[in-house]
């Protein structure tokens, strides 16, 4: 067998794993892959934003937790990544040193442009994209919103922007165990029109495809499956906006007990999800 590599992909809402290695034809081979919420990112919307205790705990745990389900694989090299929420903190270094403490491992932290070009690399070698030559990609995570333009495969548009489901919670979600208000839908969506404006942001690839990553559509996949009686492998991968719509209606209108309750979305993600579909709804109405 080659040698494999593992990925541990430190984010502001989840933390994953990857245990790859390349096979004689060239392609990459998944051997284990892992997602793990641990939401480091609480308070990430503060005018100085730091990692709470409780956040780095959690973190710290979800990593021991992936590096020890990765080392039966043996790999050759293992690489830990952090995105926006480290990236923004003002105790960031705290974070890494403590990692590199209890597990040895340096953590190499993503600029916007290095997170928003690694995403497009890595969606190029996706078989099921294969034959896309002019897309869009949005990838929604907790702490930020990277944003592609491809043209014939190759990036032509890359931005980083601080949209990220848990930093607009906090800003513009009261009480995010209340029913999700209209108010607070629209204070969204002007946000994201002004930082899409103020970064010159344009969808201007007529006809193109727009690809979706990240926990908010894959947990609306999750939950029409469960609607449907099927499993996520079954549900299409095309998402309209007016689903994104119904969704929002619906579950927004419920208090987050009851969100926690819906099949498919995880209770951890319950009382940023009704952002997260806001924030791709307004993005996707811009384009």
């Amino acid at each position: 067998m080659n040698p494999s590599v593992a990925i541990i992909d430190i984010g502001s809402n989840s933390i994953k794993s990857l245990v790859a290695s390349r096979v004689d034809s060239g392609e990459i081979e998944t051997l284990a892959a892992e997602s793990l919420d641990a939401r480091i990112s609480a308070g990430i919307s503060r005018a100085e934003p730091r990692l709470g205790a409780e956040g780095m705990a959690r973190g710290l745990d979800a990593i021991r937790t992936l590096l020890a389900q990765a080392a039966p694989f043996g790999p050759a090299k293992t690489v830990l990544v952090a995105t926006s929420a480290v990236r923004d903190a003002q105790n960031g270094g705290a974070f890494r040193a403590r990692v590199h403490a209890a597990t040895g491992h340096e953590i190499r932290i993503l600029t916007g442009e290095e997170e928003a070009n690694l995403i497009g690399r890595g969606l190029t070698t996706d078989p099921a994209l294969a034959a896309l030559r002019d897309f869009h990609v949005l990838d929604l995570g907790g702490g930020s919103l990277e944003c592609l333009a491809f043209c014939d495969r190759r990036i032509v548009r890359a931005a980083s922007l601080q949209l990220g489901c848990v930093r607009l919670t906090e800003k513009f979600v009261a009480d995010p165990a209340a029913p999700f208000s209209a108010e607070a839908g629209a204070e969204i969506a002007r946000h994201v029109r002004a930082e899409l404006a103020r970064v010159g942001y344009e969808f201007g690839l007529r006809g193109a495809a727009a690809v979706g990553t990240g926990g908010t559509l894959a947990t609306v996949r999750a939950i029409l499956g469960e609607r449907a009686g099927v499993a996520f492998e079954a549900t299409s991968a095309l998402v309209t906006v007016e689903t994104l719509h119904e969704l929002l209606r619906w579950l927004g209108a419920l208090p987050l007990d009851a969100r926690r309750k819906i099949s498919g979305l995880p209770p951890e993600r319950a009382d940023v999800f009704p952002t997260a579909l806001a924030t791709i709804i307004a993005v996707a109405e811009v384009g």
